[in-house]
């Protein structure tokens, strides 16, 4: 009998879960920023909190971090690309866009990492998945535009901070895609990036006085911060996985189940509702993402980076 690490079924297994787990994380960014938290202070914990938790079970598997100069940089550019700068500005959005709205505006990672995948010849052009980008485009015209698409007019710009947010994870899922170490142990890995980005945007936090301390009696925030952290943490070490088995566009589902989960848990926890425009652009960003369907892909090596040299149809 084939074990989950053997088996076909396992990257779709590690995406399912991601994705629940990770689609939380937007109620609980509105939980600790409604508690007064900067956001700032939030990017720290959730980025150095995610590190020692991972620490943590790099100890309990004597695997620690490489802090080699090659690691480094991978850690610099995953950590301000995958954390500071997007969960920065996500902490800024979080109190002034319902959780739902974010996990759909987030769904856009997927689409601009195929299209970025194409532009960089890293995938092969499809006129299907083309249209899956057109697709979720309409769907984030159709949540910004309309005046009635949100409960109020003026989360549109929020909403475009999230966008953003979104490019640069996109940027981050290519880098790890190309770039990541050969035989490089996943938790640690991550661990070294998540501490190394923590420490990156602490001397800020600082600055501005932006800290959240995690003494005293703890509130709302407090569990929110830790909660978050330990999530992140999980959810961010399933994604490298995928990503390392079976390439950026296919971990980039993760994407597609963080919308569903991200939407459901704001219902649950805020009981939040959804104007008709709103869960149109959810059906769009759907529709869009089934199109851009991950394909099994065999690679070459060379001195340009990696090339796709076979495509087989994987079923979602």
């Amino acid at each position: 009998m084939r074990t989950l690490k053997e088996s076909r079924l396992r990257p779709y297994i590690l995406v399912l879960a991601a994705g629940v787990i990770w689609g939380v994380t937007f109620s609980l960014a509105r939980l600790a920023t409604e508690g007064g938290a900067h956001p700032l202070g939030l990017t720290f914990w959730q980025a150095f909190g995610g590190g020692l938790t991972l620490l943590a079970v790099c100890a309990i598997r004597r695997k620690w971090p490489v802090f080699s100069r090659s690691y480094l940089k991978f850690y610099l550019i995953v950590g301000s690309f995958g954390s500071v700068i997007p969960g920065t500005l996500f902490f800024y959005a979080a109190p002034h866009v319902p959780a739902g709205i974010l996990a759909i505006t987030v769904a856009t990672v997927p689409l601009m990492t195929y299209g970025a995948s194409w532009l960089l010849r890293i995938d092969r052009f499809s006129i299907r998945r083309a249209s899956g980008i057109i697709v979720g485009l309409t769907a984030i015209v159709l949540l910004v535009v309309p005046e009635s698409s949100l409960p109020e007019p003026a989360m549109a710009g929020w909403v475009l901070i999230v966008l953003l947010a979104s490019v640069f994870y996109t940027a981050e899922n290519i880098y790890v895609d190309v770039c990541i170490p050969a035989n490089a142990d996943m938790v640690a890995l991550l661990a070294g990036a998540l501490v190394v980005a923590g420490i990156l945007v602490l001397p800020i936090v600082l600055y501005l006085d932006a800290f959240v301390p995690l003494t005293g009696k703890w509130a709302q925030t407090q569990w929110a911060i830790v909660a978050m952290a330990v999530v992140s943490s999980i959810a961010y070490t399933f994604f490298l996985l995928v990503v390392k088995s079976s390439g950026a566009v296919f971990a980039s589902q993760i994407g597609y189940v963080i919308t569903l989960a991200g939407v459901l848990w704001g219902m649950v926890i805020f009981a939040e509702a959804h104007t008709a425009w709103a869960w149109l652009a959810l059906c769009l960003i759907m529709i869009g993402l089934v199109l851009v369907t991950p394909r099994e892909r065999q690679y070459e090596k060379t001195e340009q980076g990696r090339h796709i040299v076979k495509e087989v149809n994987r079923p979602f």
